[in-house]
C-alpha cells in the first residue's frame, strides 16, 4: 500500500522535474543561439565600421599620393587594400552566415549591397590611379577630376553606402537583441507560469504523501486520547490502509467494551444522584413547609395577641376604674357595661374572622351552595349599599351577555363585595361615586368595584391581603377584611385581584365561576365584618 503511494509520488515528481529539465535545456540552446547571432551581428558591424575607416585612410594616403608624388605611400596603400580586401571579404562571410541563421527576409540586400561597395571602393581607386596618370598631361583636368571624385563619389556615394551598411547592420542587431529581449522576458514568464503550476502540485502531493503517511498514526493517537479522555463513544475509522486494520479494529473492540462498563457506571450513579436529590428536595421543601408554618403560625401569635391586647385592656380598664368607685351611680354603671358589650362584640368579631381564615388554610371552608338570581341580588344590596354610603352616589353597572343565574353562597359573596364597598367608602373622595360593573368572560362572572381614591402604590398592592395589613391608619378595622374577601372568592374555586393607580383610585375585581355546583352544606354561621380595611 505505502509502495504504490511512493511510487506515485516518484513518478509525479520526476515528470514535474522531466519538465523543468527539459525547459531549462530549450531556454539555453535558445539562449545560445541568440548570443550567437546576436555576437555574429555584432561582429558584423564592427567589420563594417573597420571597412569605413580603413577605406577613408586609403583615400587619404591616395590623395596625399597625388598631391606628394606617387610614391609617397605606395607600401601603406597596399596594406590598406590588403586590409580592405580582407575586411570585404569578412564581411562577405559574415553576412552569408547571418543570413543562413536569420533568413533572407531580415538580411534582405546585405550581401548584395557589399558586393557593390566592394566595386565603388575599387572604382575610387581606380579612379585615383588615373588621376595620377595624368596628373602631368592636364592639371587642370585632374584638379576637376579629384574634386569630383572626393566630393561626388566618396562623400555621397561611398559615405552613403557605407553609412546604409551600418544602419542596416544596426537594425539588425536591434532585432537580435529585441528577439533576446522578447525571449528572456518569455523564459521569466515561464519559468513563474511554471513554478505556478508545478508548485501547488508539489505542495498538494507532499500533504497527500504526508496524510497518507501519517494519516492512520494520527488517527491511532486521535482514538486513544478519545480513550483516555473518557469518550467512549468514539469509534476508529476502519477505512486505513491494511496494516493497520487489526490494531483499528482490536481497538474499537476494546471501546465498546469500555463504552459498555462506563454506561452501566453512568447509569448507577445517576440512579443515586436522582435518589439522593429526590430525597434531599423533599427534606427541602419539608424544612422550608415547616419554616413557613412556624414562621406564619409565630406572625398569627403575635397578630392575635396585638388585636386580643387593646380590647382586653379597655375592658380590664373600665372595669377596674367602675370597681375603684365606692358611690358609683347607676349610669356609669351603664355607661362601663355598655363599653365592656362593644368590646366583647369586638371580640368575637374577631374571634369568628380568624376561625374563619383558619377553616380557609385547613379547606374546611364550607359553602351554602345555591342557585342564585345575581342581578336581584345585587340590587337589592344596591339600595343598602346606597344608604350606607351616602350622599355618595353608588352605581351598578351590568354588562351585556351577562348571566342572571350562578350557583354561590350568597350570604359569603355579599360579606365578600360588603368589604370591597365600605374600603371603597373609607377611601374614596368623598363626592366621588362608587360603582359596581358586572361583566362575564372565559366562564367567569366579574364584579369590579370602582373607587376614586388616592390609589394603592405598586409595593403595597403586593400586601393588601396579607392578614392584619393596614395600609393606612383612618378606621377602626383590624385589616383582616381583605384576607376575608379573598378566602371567600378562593372557597368559590374564583379569585380577589386588585390594579391601581396612585392618584386615579383603585379597582377590586371578584371573579367567580359561572357554571360552579356543589352540594349543598351545613351553612356556617354569616358574619358580614363592616369594620374591615386594607
Amino acid at each position: 500500500m505505502y509502495k504504490r503511494k511512493l511510487y506515485l509520488f516518484g513518478l509525479l515528481s520526476t515528470f514535474i522535474l522531466l519538465i523543468a529539465l527539459a525547459s531549462a535545456a530549450v531556454s539555453a540552446h535558445l539562449t545560445r543561439t541568440n548570443l550567437a547571432q546576436s555576437q555574429l551581428a555584432q561582429a558584423l558591424l564592427s567589420e563594417h565600421q573597420q571597412l569605413s575607416s580603413i577605406s577613408y585612410r586609403l583615400f587619404k594616403q591616395l590623395t596625399d599620393e597625388l598631391i606628394f608624388g606617387k610614391n609617397a605611400n605606395q607600401a601603406k596603400v597596399r596594406k590598406k587594400q590588403q586590409l580592405i580586401n580582407q575586411s570585404i571579404a569578412r564581411i562577405k562571410q559574415l553576412e552569408l552566415e547571418q543570413r543562413d541563421a536569420l533568413g533572407e527576409e531580415i538580411t534582405q540586400g546585405s550581401v548584395e549591397d557589399t558586393d557593390e561597395l566592394e566595386l565603388l571602393i575599387q572604382s575610387i581607386v581606380d579612379e585615383f590611379r588615373a588621376i595620377a596618370l595624368s596628373n602631368d598631361r592636364t592639371p587642370l583636368d585632374q584638379q576637376q577630376r579629384l574634386q569630383n571624385l572626393l566630393e561626388m563619389t566618396i562623400d555621397n556615394q561611398f559615405r552613403e553606402s557605407i553609412n546604409s551598411a551600418v544602419i542596416r547592420q544596426t537594425r539588425v542587431v536591434s532585432d537580435i537583441n529585441a528577439r533576446i529581449e522578447t525571449l528572456n522576458s518569455s523564459i521569466v514568464w515561464f519559468t513563474i507560469s511554471l513554478g505556478l503550476i508545478t508548485c501547488p502540485f508539489i505542495v498538494l502531493g507532499c500533504y497527500w504523501l504526508f496524510n497518507a503517511l501519517y494519516q492512520p498514526l494520527t488517527v491511532i493517537r486521535t482514538g486513544t486520547d478519545a480513550i483516555a479522555s473518557g469518550n467512549y463513544e468514539y469509534r476508529l475509522p476502519e477505512t486505513l490502509d491494511d496494516e493497520f486494520t487489526d490494531l483499528v479494529k482490536a481497538l474499537n473492540s476494546m471501546i465498546a467494551r469500555l463504552s459498555e462498563h462506563e454506561d452501566k457506571a453512568s447509569a448507577y450513579r445517576k440512579q443515586l444522584e436522582f435518589e439522593v436529590e429526590t430525597r434531599t428536595r423533599a427534606l427541602k421543601e419539608a424544612n422550608s413547609k415547616l419554616t413557613q408554618i412556624d414562621a406564619k403560625r409565630r406572625q398569627f401569635m403575635a397578630d392575635v395577641s396585638h388585636e386580643l391586647r387593646t380590647p382586653l385592656t379597655i375592658i380590664r380598664g373600665e372595669a377596674q376604674v367602675t370597681l375603684r368607685q365606692h358611690s358609683a351611680s347607676n349610669e356609669i354603671y351603664q355607661e362601663t357595661l355598655q363599653t365592656i358589650l362593644e368590646q366583647s362584640v369586638n371580640l368575637s368579631k374577631l374571634v369568628d374572622d380568624l376561625l374563619l381564615l383558619a377553616r380557609a388554610e385547613m379547606h374546611e371552608f364550607n359553602l351554602d351552595i345555591g342557585k342564585c338570581d345575581l342581578q336581584a341580588l345585587l340590587q337589592q344590596q344596591t339600595n343598602l349599599w346606597q344608604k350606607v354610603t351616602k350622599p355618595r352616589d353608588f352605581i351598578l353597572n351590568w354588562g351585556p351577555n351577562t348571566p342572571l343565574h350562578i350557583f354561590i353562597d350568597e350570604g359569603r359573596v355579599i360579606q365578600a363585595l360588603t368589604i370591597l364597598i365600605e374600603n371603597a367608602h373609607k377611601y374614596s373622595h368623598p363626592e366621588a361615586p362608587i360603582t359596581l360593573e358586572v361583566t362575564t368572560s372565559k366562564g367567569d362572572v366579574h364584579m369590579n368595584v370602582v373607587d376614586s381614591g388616592d390609589g394603592i402604590s405598586s409595593s403595597d398592592l403586593a400586601h393588601i391581603f396579607e392578614r392584619f395589613v393596614r395600609l393606612k391608619r383612618k378606621g377602626d378595622g383590624m385589616g383582616l377584611g381583605l384576607s376575608i374577601a379573598k378566602a371567600i372568592a378562593e372557597a368559590h374555586s374564583g379569585h380577589l385581584s386588585a390594579s391601581s393607580t396612585l392618584g386615579k383610585g383603585s379597582v377590586f375585581t371578584l371573579s367567580l365561576p359561572i357554571n360552579q355546583r356543589a352540594p349543598t352544606e351545613i351553612p356556617v354561621q354569616h358574619n358580614v365584618d363592616n369594620n374591615q380595611e386594607k
